[in-house]
């Protein structure tokens, strides 16, 4: 397959991993507000910072109100990574794939972003919005699942499956981050009182509460939480898991030796990640590095096959 088409997979995938994982964060920030008492402030400023978008809201935005900061991590199209922009983008590329992928393919995606774009006023309330959100992460697993079950495993799903792992693995990263950041502001003593609600939170924004019961058989403790969403190898959106299969589906591409040590590295790295020794701060450090690794594979894997103009991969 040309280049510049499993480029174009590959940021389709990326861009819809980013439109559910983004309506997943604002969702499990909203149930965490109606879950905590009266009194406890929840700041909406961790967010942007956790979505690496504070310099450009502040730029059009003073205050990161509620209404203020979903507004711009939802449809604000200056905000390259706002959930709109991101499915706008998704469709455009499917529209420009439309001869590698079956024609249901383009449907889902398209009705998915009229659906957005004709519902940018329900976003003013919370109901209204909770209901946009619930939509979208629908939309966007009933993709998944019908590529699962019509798509061929060819470099054309194995550039769809990469981009999609590390969106979700970069994207798990930031909503970790989001628990530990809320743990370790000076004003969280409060908060910490309400430490298992917050990290059940977590867990539904990744639809992990069953599996994470299953797994681990005890309480909800926020040491066993980030430990299973980095590590667990069989649980779809832990760090870990993201990993291999990428791994996976690099190793049957052309040209990707160079890449393996990276990806064994970056693996081990994750794996050695000790919780218990490692307060919220360094936690928050610990992420963001492992945040720049995943966009230096990226960088890696782009020079590999998309800007090198390799032509034929498959």
């Amino acid at each position: 397959m040309l280049s510049r088409s499993a480029e174009r997979l590959y940021w389709m995938a990326r861009y819809l991993e980013r439109t559910e994982n983004t309506a997943r964060l604002i969702s499990a920030t909203m149930h965490l507000i109606y879950d905590l008492p009266y009194g406890v402030e929840l700041g909406w400023r961790n967010l942007l910072n956790i979505c690496g978008v504070e310099e450009a809201f502040y730029q059009r935005f003073k205050n990161p109100s509620e209404q203020n900061t979903t507004r711009f991590l939802l449809a604000d199209m200056s905000n390259p990574g706002s959930l709109l922009a991101s499915l706008s983008f998704a469709r455009e590329n499917i529209r420009t794939s439309r001869e590698l992928m079956p024609d249901e393919a383009w449907q889902q995606v398209n009705e998915m972003y009229l659906y957005a774009n004709n519902n940018l006023d329900s976003l003013s309330n919370r109901r209204g919005r909770a209901l946009f959100l619930q939509e979208i992460m629908a939309g966007c697993q009933r993709f998944t699942g019908f590529m699962a079950g019509s798509m061929s495993r060819s470099d054309s799903a194995r550039f769809i499956c990469i981009g999609r792992n590390l969106e979700r693995a970069d994207m798990t990263s930031r909503i970790m981050d989001f628990g530990t950041v809320l743990l370790a502001e000076n004003r969280s003593t409060k908060m910490r009182e309400y430490e298992t609600i917050l990290w059940i939170n977590v867990l539904k924004s990744l639809s992990a509460v069953l599996m994470y019961r299953k797994h681990v058989r005890n309480r909800i403790k926020g040491e066993d939480v980030l430990n299973y969403l980095l590590k667990n190898p069989d649980f779809p959106r832990a760090v870990v898991h993201c990993i291999e299969e990428i791994t996976h589906c690099i190793k049957r591409l052309p040209n990707a030796v160079e890449l393996f040590p990276q990806l064994e590295q970056l693996e081990q790295q994750v794996l050695a990640i000790d919780i218990k020794q490692t307060t919220p701060e360094q936690l928050h450090q610990v992420l963001d590095g492992l945040q720049a690794k995943f966009d230096d594979l990226h960088k890696q894997i782009a020079a590999m096959w998309f800007l090198n103009n390799l032509g034929e991969a498959e």
